[in-house]
């Protein structure tokens, strides 16, 4: 990795958010400047980049991405260096002195062994450390593989295995485990091999697609034209073809290597980059980036094409930071900016799959991120949007607060019922596939067990209900705390490939920073997201999301569970909207159908806050129906509401009431009945049902209000049968001496 920056390209110094672009990279870069340096190395394997400078080599993690990071030295021999790479337990380091021989040493005693070829007619095209069980390192030959183990005791490599073949040249990404050998008059056929956790697999030889040119010359495939990413815990191989403009993408199976389908390329040179599931195929010469989501095979892009935006480049102090330097102090090592920080797309870029870009000429590195924000303020599209969204880890807190933001906003806006139903499945569908991977961290546990005989058809309630179906098998979930912070290993070729509903397939990252095993599984071969909204959802009026969701740390998944959908989006949008609630409430109707088909169980105070809004337009049959029909569920929640509502009409407030003896609440139905006067009736349930709780003077009182003395009688003769030691209670002395009062009165 060498070369100079070229001053050709345009030179930018934006800050902050305000130019408009999808993806940025973020200034201060990784500066791995060291004098002497004699080029920049990419371990992929130990995620780290390593400059040797005389008789030193110096390394910095990459993972995660600390522009301040320091690096750690080791003491190396003298001699070239055509590649270096440390083993994975981080013990060993090999160097490539030449195209016949790899020097090892000990990082901690300094002692040095060397494995060559031992025929001269073959040279060594590159090395790579692998933590299949059968080899520690692989030699990548012109004559085919040679696969090593490392033996700890007499300190040497000894020969496991052979894999011959004519090598032109190859390629090899640690995330993915696989590599990839080009042969052929064009390097155009390909063999494969991941050396995975059970093994080492091959894959069936295949051949790419490439364009011939009009004067039929037959053009080689070079191998800076080819790429392997890891995406949706799929492996794709991509592969740039100058002739037909496009960009082929093959995907692998255990037992298949098929191509689906071709990119659009606008630039005679061009790089790729996954961020977060997202694929970036950067157009260099046309200085922009197209951005794809693979999820379901689209071909579509996200949005256009735009530029690679840099952020916080201090623009209006470099000059001055620049003239405090003394004359004759090196470039390289100097801390202030230059101009050729903000240079885009540079001569000198090397693109590192999967996020990172090095500037080898300037000794800088760089880590690529996704604007969420601006995405999703690039499309009207809200269940595209959301879908997108809920596809994101990185960075699972924005993308969690955009949704919530865009709920809020599409129902504010009173978009059609229709097509916020459609976003409300995009939600719901999200959360019970995170939830059933283990993906969402709860914080409660409760059983999610939907109801049964829900949604009948209701007629003249201004939504459309629809009867779920119930004769599937009932499934359950529990909201179980800590479930996010579980390492979840899933197979790149899983046998299910399950990694397809967007939520498997993300793989965290082991202890020397790379991904967990990617294993070639049997997987079925399957054929397979646009997005996002305007800036206004992402508003000041929607700060309150920022300061009462989780911490940033605390949120692994941007699924939104049925109790945030209350907390941030309706009850909120409850206190903003103004007139008729009935497009709120068949809003909370698409809702509650979408979480039945689901199986997932909605809270009580959702079935409360709908109660509430049939009631206050009242709406009293239509409630009604929803609690005979059981759109909404019994529960104490809903029949104090129901009581609360039922004040103005009596039928409303005997539903209350049956509901609360319908859950065997039989202290609370106790109590409601004496406040409505039918306290006589409240004792004999008393007895019934031996309620022990409920205070005597609140009968007492009602007894005595009513200005009955056989009535107060009655209620003093209970509570002396009924509670043991109530005849010496105060209550009793109070009342009796008042019943006396009373009947003296009456003669």
């Amino acid at each position: 990795m060498s070369g100079l920056a070229s001053s050709s390209h345009p030179v930018v110094g934006m800050s902050g958010s305000s130019g408009l672009s999808h993806v940025y990279i973020q200034h201060p870069p990784l500066r791995c400047s060291i004098p002497g340096s004699r080029g920049l190395f990419y371990d992929d394997g130990n995620k780290t980049i390593l400059s040797p400078a005389n008789d030193q080599v110096y390394s910095w993690k990459v993972v995660p991405f600390d522009p301040a990071v320091a690096p750690i030295s080791d003491s190396i021999s003298d001699g070239p260096i055509l590649a270096i790479r440390f083993s994975l337990d981080g013990k060993l380091i090999a160097i490539q002195r030449s195209n016949h021989e790899i020097q090892f040493q000990h990082r901690e005693t300094g002692e040095t062994f060397s494995q060559g070829c031992k025929s001269e007619s073959e040279n060594i095209l590159g090395f790579f450390w692998t933590d299949c069980p059968l080899c520690d390192i692989v030699f990548v030959k012109t004559s085919g593989l040679d696969l090593f183990a490392y033996n700890s005791e007499s300190k040497t490599l000894h020969l496991v295995e052979t894999r011959k073949l004519n090598v032109s040249w190859y390629v090899y990404t640690h995330e993915s485990r696989l590599v990839l050998l080009a042969s052929g008059m064009q390097c155009k056929i390909f063999t494969g091999f991941q050396l995975s956790s059970v093994g080492i697999i091959r894959l069936p030889k295949f051949e790419m697609s490439m364009a011939k040119t009009e004067a039929n010359n037959k053009p080689v495939l070079a191998a800076e034209d080819v790429y392997i990413v890891t995406v949706y815990g799929r492996i794709y191989c991509l592969q740039v073809d100058r002739v037909a403009m496009l960009l082929h993408c093959y995907r692998f199976y255990r037992d298949a290597v098929v191509q689906q389908g071709s990119l659009p390329i606008y630039s005679s040179k061009v790089a790729v980059s996954v961020v977060d599931n997202v694929l970036l195929v950067h157009q260099v010469d046309a200085k922009v980036v197209i951005l794809y989501d693979i999820f379901l095979d689209s071909r579509a892009p996200i949005s256009a094409p735009l530029p690679l935006l840099l952020r916080g480049f201090p623009r209006s102090s470099s000059l001055g930071a620049r003239s405090s330097f003394k004359d004759g102090e090196s470039s390289e090592v100097a801390s202030y900016p230059s101009d050729h920080e903000a240079t885009m797309y540079g001569d000198d870029w090397m693109f590192l799959v999967p996020d990172l870009i090095c500037d080898v000429s300037s000794k800088l590195l760089w880590k690529i991120y996704l604007d969420l924000e601006a995405i999703a303020s690039s499309s009207s599209e809200v269940s595209s949007v959301l879908d997108f969204l809920q596809r994101r880890k990185l960075e699972a807190y924005k993308a969690k607060h955009l949704c919530l933001a865009m709920a809020r906003t599409a129902i504010l806006e009173r978009r059609p019922v229709t097509m916020v139903a459609k976003a409300i499945d995009v939600l719901v569908t999200s959360f019970s596939n995170s939830f059933k991977t283990g993906y969402f961290k709860g914080a409660k546990a409760e059983k999610a067990q939907a109801s049964g005989a829900a949604y009948a058809a209701i007629h003249g309630t201004g939504a459309n209900v629809s009867r779920s179906d119930t004769t599937g098998k009932s499934v359950e979930h529990e909201y179980v705390a800590g479930l996010g912070g579980e390492s979840f290993e899933r197979s790149a070729f899983s046998e299910t490939d399950s990694d397809e509903n967007g939520n498997t397939g993300y793989v965290r990252p082991n202890s020397n920073g790379s991904g967990s095993k990617l294993l070639l599984g049997a997987e079925t071969r399957r054929t397979g997201g646009q997005t996002s909204l305007h800036s206004e959802y992402v508003g000041a009026n929607n700060n309150i999301l920022r300061s009462t969701l989780q911490p940033e740390p605390q949120v692994t998944s941007p699924a939104i569970s049925p109790d945030e959908m209350y907390t941030y989006v309706f009850a909120p949008v409850e206190e903003e909207m103004a007139g008729d609630p009935s497009y709120l409430v068949a809003v909370i109707v698409e809702f509650l159908r979408s979480c039945n088909s689901e199986r997932i169980k909605v809270r009580p105070n959702i079935y409360s806050l709908t109660a509430l809004l049939l009631a206050r337009n009242e709406r009293y049959a239509e409630l009604g129906l929803f609690i005979i029909n059981k759109i909404l569920e019994p529960s104490k929640e809903v029949a104090l509401q129901l009581l609360e509502s039922g004040r103005h009409n009596r039928q409303t407030r005997k539903l209350g009431l049956d509901m609360l003896r319908q859950l065997s609440l039989h202290d609370d139905y106790v109590i409601f009945l004496a406040q409505d006067g039918y306290y006589l009736e409240a004792l004999r349930y008393m007895k019934k049902h031996k309620v022990t709780t409920v205070r005597p003077s609140m009968f007492l009182e009602a007894a005595f209000a009513s200005s009955d003395s056989q009535h107060l009688a009655a209620v003093l003769r209970f509570f002396s049968d009924y509670i043991p030691g109530f005849r010496s209670s105060p209550d009793h002395n109070t009342y009796y001496h008042l019943l006396n009062e009373m009947n003296m009165s009456a003669a």
